[in-house]
């Protein structure tokens, strides 16, 4: 069974910056499309951002953008997002997920999701 569990949430500052990871475990991570996904309370889920199997290409939302990075280690099977520049928009519950931008589209029976982990960015 795919294992997905998200860590690194906390409560920060608006302006700080947080490192999730996520470890993965029972299917092939080193050649699976990763992505990380947040909902909000009471809103629905957002794509935030996605990484290739290899590591070389990388999407983000546009809310996002030149604020968060995605990064892998295909030899840890760890999937990382380091978010700097925290806004309270960005409070969320943040999961990470199999797939890419398009299976997230193509709904949730094309991607498996785990546990998330809370980010709240408050003063």
């Amino acid at each position: 069974d795919v294992q997905l569990q998200a860590s690194g949430g906390g409560l920060v500052q608006p302006g700080g910056s947080l490192r999730l990871s996520c470890a993965a475990s029972g299917f092939t991570f080193g050649t699976s499309d990763m992505m990380w996904i947040r909902q909000a309370p009471g809103k629905g889920p957002e794509w935030v951002s996605a990484i290739d199997s290899g590591g070389g290409t990388t999407d983000y939302a546009g809310s996002v953008k030149g604020r968060f990075t995605i990064s892998r280690d295909n030899a840890k099977n760890t999937l990382y997002l380091q978010m700097n520049s925290l806004k309270p928009e960005d409070t969320a519950v943040y999961y990470c997920a199999t797939g890419g931008r398009r299976a997230y589209y193509m709904g949730r029976y094309y991607y498996s999701r785990g546990q998330g982990t809370q980010v709240t960015v408050s003063s």
